[in-house]
């Protein structure tokens, strides 16, 4: 998994790379093909105050790539909040991926006389 955390109007420390890493532990432990993330943490200048802090993941999975921003007062909670939306957005798509085929009452009837 190629991993690419960047910021805009921002640096990023090493404390704040480190909580981003275990939050995405929590996306992989779902969904482990992953093949790169992007992450870019922004603090925007002109906007209002409760919407200061942005943060933005593009995650390519095979197949499809999954985008996610989220914006809050608090960068640390726009991650969190940023993790949640991208953790329901891969468990979905894991499970349109995965094949849903069921054998027939008939079948498994047969087979047992």
């Amino acid at each position: 998994m190629n991993l690419t955390i960047s910021g805009h109007h921002l640096e990023v420390t090493p404390a704040l790379r480190e909580y981003v890493l275990t939050k995405l532990e929590r996306v992989t432990r779902h969904f482990d093909q992953v093949v790169d993330v992007n992450v870019l943490l922004t603090v925007e200048k002109q906007k209002e105050k409760e919407r200061r802090q942005r943060c933005e993941v593009t995650l390519h999975v095979k197949g499809r790539d999954i985008f996610v921003e989220q914006a809050h007062e608090d960068l640390y909670a726009a991650i969190d909040q940023l993790m949640d939306k991208l953790d329901r957005q891969v468990v979905r798509h894991k499970d349109r991926t995965q094949e849903h085929h069921h054998t027939s009452p008939k079948r498994l009837d047969v087979g047992a006389a």
